[in-house]
């Protein structure tokens, strides 16, 4: 049985989320005394229109609501006949944030180094690792230690596009996933058949309004294809947008009192991935550890630069980088279809998903014109 999405101490907070309603469509929900409640209405018709309010805490609280049923009685649901959870943002691009933890930002050097063939990746580590030692633990993107860090590794021959953005002045942010495209909790996290080293990322996600406030957070898994992004980082759209790719959920924790951003900069992640030959792998990631705080990466996101009219939901990144080998000897770790991925972390809840091809997830039909002509009729917008 999958892992519950929020234990009994998490559901006391403020939370926004979406579900698939079998013959209505998507509807806005949040969690009341255990119930989940539908809280749809002409005035916030999407998670996108509850964010752009100027008090999204309020509106959630105050709401008029039909129950739908307890966590419990819809968080089994993985097919179309129940109610399900969808991922908890609709109109918002989704972003991410690549190589904000120094430690990782290594595996992704030697994903490079390596032309994406495991078999080379553990020699090359072991260079490196005994070169720089713990140099990178608590180290400050675009620092003078950061420089010295560079320096080093360019020394060692390893120069690299990722040294750049993950230690530099400049983060990376890409475009992980269209609006409408990502899954939620219980459904199926899809692979390119092409990948043979791949992984999970367990990362947290901010909400961001148009205006830039972060308002709330939530998990999220951006799949790694490693071999993909490991022969040429132009290949990033190919190894990260694919059909069913990005997993977020299992709901938004709106930002109140009892819950802020530094509770996110203090957040730390345990992920357990369980095969169905009995293999399990247990991975963590630090939000203390994190090389660029939350709030510079989306001031680098939305600017005068860059306008996101519908806000968007950021990846953050994450420190996981699973070295652990799996089949093989010196390859490392890398996904078995049928694996079930649960990300979670106390005050967010659990995210699961099970691994399949991304041709064999279910196909991605539901886009934003299907989106506005559901809410039309339904008398919506």
């Amino acid at each position: 049985m999958s892992p519950a999405p929020l234990t009994e101490a998490e559901q006391a907070g403020l939370w926004l989320g979406r579900v698939e309603r079998p013959g209505i469509g998507p509807a806005v929900v949040t969690l009341r005394d255990g119930v989940v409640t539908d809280i749809t209405s002409p005035e916030a018709p999407s998670v996108r229109d509850v964010l752009e309010r100027d008090d999204p805490a309020a509106h959630v609280r105050e709401a008029a609501g039909e129950a739908l049923g307890s966590l419990a009685d819809i968080a089994p649901g993985h097919d179309e006949g129940q109610i399900r959870f969808l991922a908890p943002c609709d109109l918002q691009p989704v972003k991410a944030c690549g190589v904000t933890f120094a430690r990782s930002m290594v595996e992704r050097v030697i994903e490079e180094q390596a032309a994406g063939d495991p078999d080379k990746a553990q020699a090359i580590r072991a260079r490196i690792a005994d070169k720089i030692g713990a140099s990178l633990d608590q180290i400050e993107a675009g620092s003078e230690k950061a420089a010295e860090v560079k320096a080093e590794l360019i020394s060692l021959g390893l120069w690299s596009q990722y040294l750049e953005v993950g230690i530099g002045p400049d983060a990376e942010v890409f475009s992980k996933a269209q609006a409408l495209s990502s899954v939620g909790w219980g459904a199926d996290v899809g692979l390119h058949p092409m990948s043979r080293w791949n992984n999970p990322e367990p990362e947290i996600v901010l909400a961001v309004s148009s205006r830039g406030r972060i308002l709330g957070a939530t998990l999220g898994n951006d799949v790694n294809l490693r071999d993909v992004e490991g022969r040429s980082a132009l290949l990033l759209h190919k190894a990260k947008d694919n059909n069913g790719s990005c997993a977020i959920g299992p709901m938004i924790r709106l930002f109140d009192a009892g819950f802020t951003l530094d509770d996110v900069r203090r957040a730390e992640l345990d992920m357990t991935v369980t095969g169905e030959d009995g293999y399990v792998l247990h991975g963590q990631s630090s939000m203390r550890e994190i090389s660029r705080d939350p709030e510079d990466l989306v001031g680098q996101t939305i600017g005068r630069h860059h306008q996101y009219p519908d806000g968007f939901m950021l990846f953050l990144g994450t420190l996981f980088a699973p070295t652990e080998d799996r089949d093989q000897p010196g390859q490392g770790f890398t996904h078995h279809l049928g694996d079930v991925v649960s990300i979670s972390s106390p005050g967010l809840g659990t995210l699961t998903n099970t691994v399949r091809l991304s041709t064999e997830c279910p196909e991605w039909t539901f886009g934003t014109a299907a989106f506005m002509r559901n809410l039309a009729a339904r008398n919506l917008i």
